[in-house]
């Protein structure tokens, strides 16, 4: 089963996505073998390098007041803590443009670390330790902590190396209809949205599983 999971390293919804995903597919080990494939998604590509504070640009994006904020807030992070990852808002101070980080994830997509270790530790940086995920320091860092070749890396991001793969990606997906994420696409063809609990998850895979091992 190919999983393409469309996401931005700023999304606290993903995180939740993909750790619910990761919950749902631990209990479908024995019946489930997966391809994943992690796909770009800037939920703010015209963001500046120095970014901006988190509660000025959702109250502009969203119209949301202070309280809604931060009720949506704790919601996320009771929701993060109940899969075992920690949201701490109080570092998460700011929002920041995520395209060098989806460069170097399809950098390493072709490395034997691979993708899903530098998505997670990406989603910790920014979502637990309030760090830049565009700075490329943070960025070299996190790679070198996967086991990633730092200075590969480097070259990566110290140029425009996989930059129109990227774009072409986003495109591809957003001429798909993908205007929102996380986006969970199955074998191309079937989609689940949104941070949906494990058991949502766990049973619309084995229903596409059943279905298609019928047709």
């Amino acid at each position: 089963m190919r999983i393409d999971f469309v996401s931005d390293v700023s999304c606290p919804w993903c995180v939740i996505g993909l750790k619910s995903l990761e919950k749902a597919l631990a209990n479908l080990q024995d019946e489930i073998e997966v391809d994943m494939h992690f796909q770009p998604f800037e939920l703010n590509p015209g963001m500046g390098p120095d970014g901006q504070d988190i509660f000025e640009h959702i109250a502009e994006k969203y119209g949301s007041s202070q309280e809604q904020q931060d009720k949506s807030r704790e919601m996320i992070r009771q929701r993060g803590a109940d899969l075992g990852f920690t949201f701490d808002m109080s570092a998460r101070g700011r929002i920041y443009n995520s395209f060098d980080a989806h460069r170097l994830l399809h950098w390493a997509a072709t490395q034997p670390a691979g993708q899903k270790a530098l998505k997670e530790k990406l989603f910790e940086a920014y979502f637990t330790k309030g760090e830049n995920p565009g700075s490329h320091e943070v960025l070299l860092r996190v790679a070198g902590e996967v086991g990633l070749d730092q200075d590969a890396a480097r070259q990566v991001l110290e140029s425009n190396t996989y930059a129109d793969e990227v774009r072409q990606a986003e495109y591809y997906w957003q001429r798909a209809g993908i205007r929102s994420v996380p986006a969970i696409v199955i074998n191309q063809r079937h989609l689940i949205s949104g941070g949906q609990p494990p058991e949502v998850f766990e049973q619309a895979l084995r229903k596409i599983a059943r279905e298609e091992a019928m047709a």
